[in-house]
């Protein structure tokens, strides 16, 4: 891709994303990234949302009730659009998605954040039966319609994982047990909800192309078609029990710790 520079853009030209439009603004991310956009007050917040929906949204976003089976509802939707922002739920029929990129395409949104939060689909992040991956064949099929992908690369998101009991992040804190993985002391990048919204607010708000040839700041064109990596922590599961007992009082004593090898637990869960 041709590098644009905003001092060859036609007069009238503005160097900046006015508008951006979010599918699943109401969900567990989505909640965050609205609150963060909002928090920049230089954009205008349209969300897309089931036909039907009782959800609410703060004050300062449009809400657009829209089919999601009838293309042409959402391409009139998108009309003036600049930044399109996916997020849906894991068990979203997956054809929804590949409409909404489409949709997008015909109405000429030039920047698209696809449903992809978590491991590095460009690096090639290993499938999930639970957890979908998007493919590299999913983003070139964005870039076929004519826009560009920019896709967050976040790793498991924090709160929600710690959350989600011992075949997760091995804390099964009902029954305050915890199981660690070898030694529990392996860190892994892990990235907060609210990390995430600030992530896309600041991706939004970096101008569109750079002035000239000489302009070395970070724009929006400077990600077009390419991963953005973020972290709010490289942690490990005995960093998350220290955090957790300095946080409750709780003490070693309180817990039943087991140890389970990672190769012999992985082999056993591959399919």
């Amino acid at each position: 891709m041709v590098q644009a520079y905003a001092n060859d853009q036609p007069m009238g030209f503005k160097n900046r994303i006015q508008h951006v439009a979010i599918v699943g603004a109401t969900g567990h991310l989505g909640k965050f990234v609205t609150s963060e956009l909002l928090k920049t007050g230089g954009h205008k917040i349209t969300a897309l949302t089931r036909l039907g929906s009782k959800s609410e949204l703060p004050e300062g976003i449009k809400q657009v009730p829209v089919d999601y089976d009838d293309e042409d509802s959402l391409v009139n939707v998108l009309q003036g659009q600049q930044f399109l922002i996916i997020i849906l739920a894991v068990n979203t029929p997956p054809g929804v998605h590949s409409r909404i990129v489409k949709a997008a395409g015909k109405a000429k949104v030039p920047y698209i954040m696809p449903n992809s939060y978590g491991g590095d689909v460009v690096k090639g992040a290993p499938k999930d039966d639970f957890l979908p991956v998007y493919s590299k064949k999913d983003l070139q099929g964005i870039e076929d319609t004519g826009s560009s992908w920019i896709v967050m690369v976040c790793n498991l998101w924090y709160e929600y994982s710690l959350a989600m009991g011992p075949t997760w992040f091995g804390f099964d804190f009902a029954q305050r047990k915890l199981t660690l993985y070898d030694d529990g002391n392996t860190k892994i990048n892990v990235t907060t909800w609210e990390q995430c919204g600030r992530a896309i607010a600041g991706i939004v708000c970096l101008k569109v192309f750079p002035k000239n040839e000489s302009d070395a700041d970070p724009t929006v064109s400077g990600f077009c078609n390419k991963p953005l990596y973020i972290s709010s922590f490289l942690i490990s599961q005995n960093d998350m029990f220290k955090s957790w007992k300095r946080a409750t009082g709780d003490k070693d004593e309180d817990w039943s710790v087991g140890q389970e090898d990672s190769k012999e637990r992985f082999n056993r869960e591959s399919p």
